[in-house]
């Protein structure tokens, strides 16, 4: 099925301390998953945190890859949301495996904005029956 996205969520455990706060390092591993995806990168925002810890955003036109880090607990979240075709998830999930020294990955892949559901004839019940409201109009 045709969906507008697709959202890759990385869970890296047993990560080395030390790879998990060098914002460089981190920096410059997102920028390349993005290169991996094929994506046009618009910009980086990065932080890094008191006492450890660092999150690292990568604005592409389009989406988004982030990062986030708990240096402490071995621990890294990983986003990467594009529109794009085909994107490389296996190998963006490799790259900061290994980057990040990961003794254990799980991986999430999301078709987001499925074109079947964006039908209104597919809508099988109205928004309000599930407790939710259409916003913007």
């Amino acid at each position: 099925m045709k969906a507008l996205g697709q959202h890759l969520l990385v869970e890296l455990y047993g990560c080395s301390s030390r790879a998990l706060d060098a914002i460089d390092e981190i920096r410059e591993a997102m920028v390349q998953a993005a290169r991996l995806v094929n994506a046009t990168i618009l910009d980086v925002v990065q932080r890094q945190f008191e006492p450890h810890g660092v999150t690292v955003v990568v604005i592409i036109a389009e989406s988004h890859l982030s990062i986030h880090t708990w240096p402490e607990h071995g621990y890294a979240a990983v986003d990467v949301f594009t529109c794009g075709d085909d994107p490389e998830f296996g190998e963006v999930t490799r790259l900061l495996g290994q980057r990040l020294g990961a003794t254990s990955v799980s991986t999430i892949e999301v078709k987001r904005g499925l074109l079947a559901q964006l039908e209104p004839s597919a809508i099988s019940h109205p928004l309000s029956a599930v407790g939710l409201r259409r916003s913007g109009g």
